[in-house]
């Protein structure tokens, strides 16, 4: 039944109220400042079915942005409230003077929005936004500062489904490597199933780098994330697609990784005791990442490729090329209610000004911030129409830039926390999920595998009672898997580099003979003893040549083991709800 505008508005309006009731503080003296009403800040962002019609977001200030400043007032900085009124973009400092959350209006960059029209055009919300996000990312920058950016629709991009305008793609990308400094991560929703997007900057078109817009658009032959057709089969060609992709991503080489393992033994066998493993391997990788610069600066390529610079290949030694973006599963469920907590490094951060002094020094230098952003946004607008102007008198005109390429991080600027371990680094984060077949408690039987929340797997068997009385147990969420502990993602922290090792081991690239998976010497050094498929790749490939008669059942526990990381990483994006076998079946080689 489709919903009203009431019936949205009211639903938005209660969820802002349980908030309150978690995480209200319980103030004897009631002061005027309705954004100090809380324990932890609480950052919104517009959804697709935050609005009515269901995707259609027009250029603000209009009814929605209106109402949402009215309901989210208690979330939305009294400094913010002109920038959200504009288009409901915001941000707030978190910790001040150390991190802030940047709370982007993902619906201008929608394929599925239809009133607007990408991010070329300087007078689209899209173009504003973005120009927005730059001055505030230099704004931060400026302050040494760090920023999570957040947002409801996720960048997906492969080749068939790509959930944004291209435009507004290319140059998201852009900001995204240009600010590589300032941004600690990005966090996302809307397409229901627990994965994330790798992007790769090489993907930036040449003119966007360099200051020109590409007037193009993605809305034609693709199909949007939310659409009727993004059900079970559409996530399971884009999961595909998405492995497809990473297996095209650079991959180690062998010679380092055995180097890397020979010297940590020999090192930990001949040193002191007293010293740590992590400072062992601290040493190996400074040694090794010197030594590939030492080879870099002393070989002439001649215009060919250098097989074993692999650290040249994805951006240096933190993976500067690439960028992550984490896309958590829904809370309202397709599949099950799931709830994701992140856990980050604080260390230095007990060393801060008092918040209300940090506060009043924020919010005067944001206002004539907010003031210069505002002015220049109009002036450029102007500027494009006296640029139209011009074309029209003049149809044979150089090639101008068109908009303000960021400023890329300073040479002497050490990698942000995106890349290289440090504080507001994201180290892991834990998801949780509710087991709503097993708090139904509506079927005989304790047999996990037969709880899947599934069509047909009940098929036959009777309720507790013929008149349907229901049985519930208290509703609770459940860990599904910590990626801290976790023994088949062995995710370290979650650095680029680390996702990038993650994505070449679920899409199980075949090694050639002198090009295999490189084994993360930090995992030896913390004894994970769980599958390891960078190693494993190489054992699968020599027991392949020793056992070729091997009959059906050995191949196929061969083959689970070998894609363990890639059917681990399906039966999480959907949440549990799909049998192994059932996964082995569509997913399997």
């Amino acid at each position: 039944i489709p919903r009203n505008v009431q019936q949205v508005v009211q639903l938005n309006q209660l969820l802002v109220d349980k908030f309150y009731e978690v995480f209200g503080k319980n103030q004897e003296e009631p002061d005027d400042d309705p954004t100090n009403d809380l324990v932890v800040p609480v950052i919104p962002t517009f959804g697709n079915n935050d609005i009515l019609p269901h995707n259609i977001f027009d250029r603000g200030p209009n009814t929605w942005t209106r109402r949402y400043l009215d309901i989210w007032r208690t979330f939305i900085p009294e400094v913010q409230k002109h920038s959200f009124d504009q288009g409901g973009w915001f941000y707030v400092e978190v910790i001040p003077n150390h991190l802030a959350v940047v709370s982007l209006n993902s619906l201008y960059f929608f394929n599925s929005n239809s009133a607007v029209d990408g991010c070329a055009a300087k007078s689209e919300p899209g173009y504003r936004q973005l120009d927005w996000l730059r001055i505030q990312l230099q704004y931060l920058r400026d302050r040494n500062m760090k920023a999570i950016l957040t947002g409801h629709v996720p960048p997906a991009r492969t080749d068939n489904k790509r959930n944004w305008d291209e435009t507004c793609w290319q140059k998201y990308t852009l900001w995204m490597h240009q600010y590589r400094d300032v941004i600690a991560g990005t966090l996302y929703g809307h397409m229901n199933t627990d994965h994330f997007i790798v992007q790769d900057f090489e993907e930036v078109d040449d003119n966007v780098a360099n200051g020109y817009e590409i007037i193009q658009s993605s809305k034609r032959g693709v199909v949007a994330a939310d659409e009727p057709k993004f059900g079970i089969q559409s996530a399971t060609s884009y999961l595909k697609d998405l492995r497809d992709s990473w297996t095209k991503l650079p991959k180690p080489q062998a010679n380092k990784a055995h180097k890397a393992s020979e010297m940590f033994k020999s090192i930990r066998d001949s040193s002191d005791e007293a010293r740590p493993d992590w400072e062992i391997a601290e040493l190996i990788e400074e040694y090794l990442h010197e030594g590939a610069e030492i080879l870099k600066k002393g070989k002439k390529h001649k215009g060919k490729h250098d097989p074993d610079d692999y650290e040249a290949e994805i951006g240096g030694r933190f993976a500067e090329r690439f960028s992550i973006s984490h896309v958590s599963p829904s809370v309202v469920p397709n599949y099950f209610p799931t709830i994701r907590v992140y856990e980050y490094n604080i260390t230095g951060l007990d060393r801060k000004l008092p918040y209300a002094a940090e506060d009043q020094y924020a919010m005067s230098s944001q206002e004539g911030f907010e003031e210069s952003d505002e002015q220049d946004l109009e002036e450029e607008i102007t500027e494009d129409g006296d640029l139209e102007a011009e074309r029209k008198k003049k149809k044979k005109k150089p090639k101008k830039h068109r908009f303000t390429v960021p400023k890329p991080p300073s040479k002497s600027a050490p990698p942000g926390p995106a890349y290289s371990p440090q504080s507001l680094t994201l180290l892991g984060f834990v998801q949780y999920y509710a087991n709503l077949t097993r708090i139904n408690n509506d079927f005989f039987g304790d047999d996990a595998e037969q709880q899947r929340w599934k069509d047909g797997k009940h098929n036959g068997k009777k309720p507790f009672d013929e008149d349907r009385k229901p049985h519930p147990t208290n509703f609770t969420y459940e860990v599904l898997y910590d990626t801290r502990s976790d023994k088949v993602y062995k995710l370290k922290d979650l650095t680029t580099r680390s996702y990038l090792r993650l994505a070449q081991r679920i899409a199980g690239v075949k090694p050639r003979k002198s090009d295999v998976q490189m084994s993360d010497a930090v995992d030896e050094i913390e004894g994970h003893e769980a599958f390891d498929a960078d190693q494993e790749q190489v054992d699968v490939d020599a027991t392949r040549k020793k056992h070729k008669k091997k009959g059906k059942k050995d191949h196929k526990k061969k083959s689970r083991r070998e894609n363990k990381p890639w059917y681990t990483f399906v039966r999480r994006a959907f949440v549990h709800t799909v049998d192994p076998d059932e996964i082995e079946e569509e997913f399997g080689p």
